[in-house]
């Protein structure tokens, strides 16, 4: 029996996407997603792990650091003798005391020296003290030990004894006496002429070991096939060095010459050791931790004293964040990675 022209049986009708047939639904030409729900879930359980593995870091962090510093810059708005409830409220007073005052001048001034000082001495002697550890001689471990022990020593202990050799009556200048160099004796640490390069000896020989261990660290990853393969090519020692090792060397120096510029800046226990708070402002030493304790606390005015802190805070976090954009940021650009989508 023939069909009619024009019609069609339901067996040549092909059923619509996603309808349900006699056989059963239809499945689409694309593959349904995973069901939402077990991926909120998957991201629960990250955020719940991010949380229980950071949460006591970031406690202690709030509670150690930016609790103390809000709690200082309320104190600073305030001339508080450092006992019962601050009511002497004096708004912007102290820190327009602060910017006024020509003694912080001073003591920003010394600040800025010794990061200068400290960048310029410590850097060179550091990376060629690094260079001729990282060679294959004879008591390297020994030497490398003994450039790190002055690191681990305590600052109490190396100031007393720098400060008992260093008097006019001390070990250096019966030294210089001893060998004929008795015109070079001194007063090294009241000549504010002196003063200034007595400490940054004092601070290079304390610091230095630990440059040298962080350089030493940057030096070990660095392939070796590099230096094969520019010996080969006919580059001597110091073409190596000047080509490929500091090149490659440069993201562990800039690592420390922002720590060292951050240390510069909160410098305080070996000055006041070794100077005290009155000589240290004599002789020229003086740094600005070393002006918050003698304003601060020996004043008896420890409101002025948490302004002088949240000052130093803010210096040191405008010093950072303009380092971290203009000089750590090609550095970080191959740490930090965008989520992918």
């Amino acid at each position: 029996m023939s069909r009619p022209q024009g019609a069609s049986s339901l067996t040549d009708q092909q059923p619509p996407q996603g309808t349900q047939t006699a056989g059963g639904v239809a499945r689409s030409a694309a593959s349904p997603a995973e069901p939402r729900p077990r991926r909120r879930a998957t991201d629960w359980r990250k955020r719940l792990e991010i949380t229980v593995l950071s949460g006591p870091a970031i406690i202690v962090f709030v509670g150690f650091v930016i609790f103390p510093v809000a709690l200082a810059a309320y104190y600073g708005f305030f001339r508080w003798k450092g006992f019962g409830p601050p009511l002497d409220f004096v708004g912007l007073g102290n820190y327009l005391v602060i910017f006024k005052d020509t003694a912080f001048h001073e003591v920003l001034i010394h600040n800025g020296i010794i990061v200068v000082l400290s960048l310029v001495i410590q850097g060179p002697v550091a990376i060629v003290l690094a260079l001729l550890l990282n060679r294959k001689i004879r008591g390297r471990s020994i030497i490398r030990v003994l450039i790190f022990v002055p690191y681990v020593i305590s600052e109490v202990i190396v100031g007393v004894g720098w400060s008992l050799m260093l008097q006019t009556s001390g070990a250096v200048n019966d030294l210089l006496q001893s060998i004929g160099l008795g015109f070079l004796k001194a007063d090294w640490l009241s000549d504010p002429g002196i003063a200034i390069w007595s400490l940054m000896i004092i601070i290079s020989w304390k610091y230095i070991g630990f440059a040298v261990i962080l350089f030493l660290a940057g030096l070990q990853s660095i392939p070796e096939e590099l230096f094969e393969a520019a010996a080969i090519d006919g580059a001597s020692y110091w073409q190596i060095q000047r080509r490929i090792t500091l090149p490659l060397l440069g993201p562990t120096i800039r690592i420390w010459a922002f720590l060292s510029i951050i240390g510069s800046l909160q410098l305080f226990d070996l000055v006041y050791i070794i100077w005290g708070q009155y000589i240290a402002s004599t002789a020229g030493v003086s740094t600005m931790a070393t002006y918050m304790v003698a304003n601060g606390r020996t004043s008896g005015n420890y409101g002025y004293g948490n302004a002088v802190a949240v000052v130093m805070f803010l210096i040191s976090l405008v010093i950072a964040l303009v380092y971290q954009r203009f000089v750590l940021r090609r550095d970080m650009a191959g740490a930090v990675t965008e989520r992918q989508k």
